[in-house]
């Protein structure tokens, strides 16, 4: 009973997004033959290239949001436009973690070789420009200038996140304010967008349009939190990419933050973590038993809960519908999940 037991909790998150997601599979279907129409191309190598991103998979959680959100606001999710933003979402999303990889050097995403080290930089960069631009030429179709200002902002963020995470690299004196700021800018405005966007395309008012927003904006932290967990806890094969990965790339999450300001002797250790760049000697061990002693995996946990509360408080002013509820869900699952 007890084995049967852990099994269930170990599968609970995965349990609970097809659940969730259930309400919208066949929106998610179009989302997902929108993506392989977007992804073809009369040029061979970007159509190769851009088939094997698509076909890597991913949770596609940007595009739920958005579609989930239209549905909440009183909408039709089902019509072109709203399936059409919910795969610019996804491209956007794609194209970030493709030029990600190649400033990471990262030789795993989503379980298998990462763009970059199958393909090359080169090919790696332009991909992910290609997908940029893309994604840009299909929201033109709405013709919603209200809609390319977000997308633009976002991008914006996102590039501007990036940009300050690399003068950070290493640096072990980063403030909580400055993480913060970062996770924003590469994570929570583009869930934030989301959310907006599919307010926008069911006309709902401003109260509910802003509420939205800052249910994405608060699900996009708790999102990214709860990453930063898995990045200690989680193993690579659930993770689809080395595990620890954040540490030594030379950033500072909020977990290692939180302990260097209460041990700033333990800033040397990681340091040399850093400067070797691998968990050699049990290097991986020493800084896991460090965050044990001080409990600071809690701490943090505690904090993404209370990211996850403040986005269900956001959706008080919709209606109460399945799809309200299902987005009052989702922040469950984004701390749930083991990957």
């Amino acid at each position: 009973m007890q084995i049967l037991a852990t099994i269930k909790e170990e599968l609970f998150p995965e349990l609970k997004a097809r659940q969730l997601f259930s309400l919208i599979r066949n929106e998610m279907s179009l989302v997902e033959a929108e993506l392989e129409r977007q992804a073809a191309s009369n040029v061979q190598i970007v159509d190769h290239l851009a088939s094997y991103v698509r076909s890597s998979g991913g949770k596609r959680v940007r595009p739920a949001l958005l579609i989930l959100a239209n549905y909440a606001s009183g909408g039709d999710a089902s019509r072109e436009g709203v399936i059409r933003l919910a795969t610019v979402m996804e491209m956007l999303h794609t194209a970030t973690l493709v030029h990600d990889d190649i400033i990471d050097r990262a030789e795993m995403r989503r379980g298998r070789d990462s763009v970059n080290t199958r393909f090359g930089n080169q090919m790696a960069v332009l991909l992910g420009d290609w997908l940029y631009m893309s994604a840009f030429e299909t929201a033109l179709k709405e013709r919603s200038l209200e809609i390319l200002d977000i997308l633009t902002r976002l991008t914006r963020k996102m590039t501007e996140g990036e940009l300050i995470q690399l003068t950070v690299i290493g640096n072990t004196d980063i403030s909580e304010e400055a993480y913060f700021d970062i996770l924003r800018r590469k994570t929570a405005y583009l869930f934030s967008g989301c959310c907006e966007i599919g307010a926008i395309l069911a006309g709902t008012d401003a109260g509910q349009q802003a509420a939205l927003r800052d249910y994405g904006m608060n699900l996009g932290i708790a999102f990214q939190l709860a990453d930063d967990l898995l990045d200690f806890t989680s193993d690579e094969k659930a993770l689809g990419k080395a595990s620890g990965a954040d540490l030594l790339e030379g950033k500072l999450t909020l977990p290692l933050i939180l302990l260097c300001r209460q041990h700033p002797e333990f800033k040397e250790e990681l340091k040399a973590i850093i400067a070797d760049g691998s968990y050699q000697n049990g290097a991986r061990g020493k800084v896991m038993a460090k965050l044990e002693e001080n409990r600071t995996l809690e701490q943090i946990r505690s904090v993404a809960l209370s990211y996850a509360s403040a986005a269900r408080k956001n959706l008080e002013v919709l209606p109460k519908t399945k799809y309200s509820h299902a987005l009052e869900e989702i922040p469950n699952f984004v701390i749930e999940r083991n990957s």
